[in-house]
């Protein structure tokens, strides 16, 4: 009888497997992704996509239904072939879906280098019937040619209909004058320091290209009496790398509100971070927030969290959570960079606030 009751008991927790709205977990989640980036489908689903999980010259996707148990659905996309403008280092993919397409905007070096650039980074476009692809480029050139390295897009599909773009221009023979580069100069850690600046430019309907010029977003403080300075810029003080960081932004609407997220310092290090700046308008003017940064490491507190970044956020199926979606690493996952998922929202004053990184048990609501 006893041998009858246990088979009934392990049959029972078999069955009752948590499902939406009962799940708990813990992070990180099993998946090896940089870049995280979730979508909330028509079908119900959820549908991850990020850099790396062994994808070759492209990217890989997983799907879920409760945000906790995911599924691996191989490489949905392939570049590096023929036909393809996209030759190597394929970053940072975005998948949005609309009119009953999924449209994947992604970076990659592309094939037209003839000054030899080590960094020859744009941002293209893929487009499939499914959100696992597979995915084919719309062009054989890039969405746009701006003469400088980007990636990192992310799209705004505005309440009015109208799309926009936004992009980090990279680091890359881009040296700017700051009280930080003279500091770091005086102090003979580094002879110029590069950084990397946010841009927005708005979209044709279609998608086949940008209108109008880019406007820059956001850049790193050029003070060191900008209260955003010392959080932004500790890749350079700690005398990890001569470059500052803003990039990986990601774009949302509430209210009349423009909120834009976005990560600073080396990806690869400790300090990544991300803080946010709000506006009026999808082209700005944007103010960076005074409680920056919302999300980063936490030894410092006695975790075991660091490289905390280059967010998505995506929502419960009933619209009422936000979460933020992002990588970073742990003492355990070494250099690996792994998926978190943790609450997040905006307060009743409009300041956006992150509940991670967490390491412990916690639920989807």
């Amino acid at each position: 009888m006893k041998h009858l009751l246990l088979c009934v008991l392990c049959l029972l927790a078999i069955v009752c497997i948590p499902v939406y709205g009962q799940g708990k977990y813990t992070n990180p989640l099993p998946v090896k992704f940089g870049d995280p980036y979730v979508l909330l489908a028509s079908d119900g689903r959820y549908y991850m996509y990020g850099t790396g999980a062994g994808a070759v010259d492209g990217f890989c996707a997983y799907s879920s239904d409760n945000l906790i148990d995911w599924k691996p659905e191989g490489q949905v996309y392939r570049g590096n072939m023929a036909g393809s403008w996209a030759t190597a280092n394929f970053w940072a993919p975005e998948v949005y879906e609309r009119k009953g397409k999924f449209y994947m905007f992604f970076s990659a070096d592309w094939k037209e280098n003839p000054t030899n650039e080590l960094e020859n980074f744009r941002i293209g476009i893929a487009v499939s019937d499914k959100p696992t692809g597979p995915f084919r480029e719309m062009s054989d050139r890039p969405l746009f040619d701006p003469g400088y390295p980007v990636i990192d897009g992310n799209l705004l599909q505005d309440s009015d209909g109208r799309l926009y773009l936004y992009y980090s221009r990279c680091c890359y023979k881009h040296p700017v004058e700051s009280e930080v580069a003279s500091w770091a100069r005086e102090k003979g850690m580094f002879n110029e320091i590069e950084e990397s600046w946010i841009y927005g430019v708005e979209l044709q309907p279609d998608l086949s290209g940008i209108i109008g010029e880019p406007v820059l977003i956001l850049r790193p403080p050029v003070t060191n009496e900008d209260p955003q300075a010392e959080w932004e810029s500790r890749s350079v003080t700690t005398g990890e790398v001569n470059r500052r960081w803003t990039e990986g932004s990601y774009i949302f609407k509430k209210g009349d509100i423009y909120y834009m997220m976005y990560s600073a310092n080396y990806f690869g290090g400790k300090n990544y971070a991300v803080g946010y700046a709000t506006s009026k308008n999808p082209l700005g003017p944007f103010v960076k927030s005074a409680n920056n940064p919302v999300l980063e490491k936490n030894v410092e507190k006695g975790g075991i969290v660091t490289g905390t970044g280059h967010n998505s956020v995506t929502y419960s199926k009933d619209g009422k959570q936000m979460y933020c979606v992002y990588h970073g690493r742990t003492q355990n996952t070494g250099e690996e960079r792994v998926v978190f998922i943790d609450k997040m929202g905006v307060d009743e004053k409009g300041n956006l606030y992150v509940e991670g990184p967490n390491t412990t048990l916690q639920e989807i609501h």
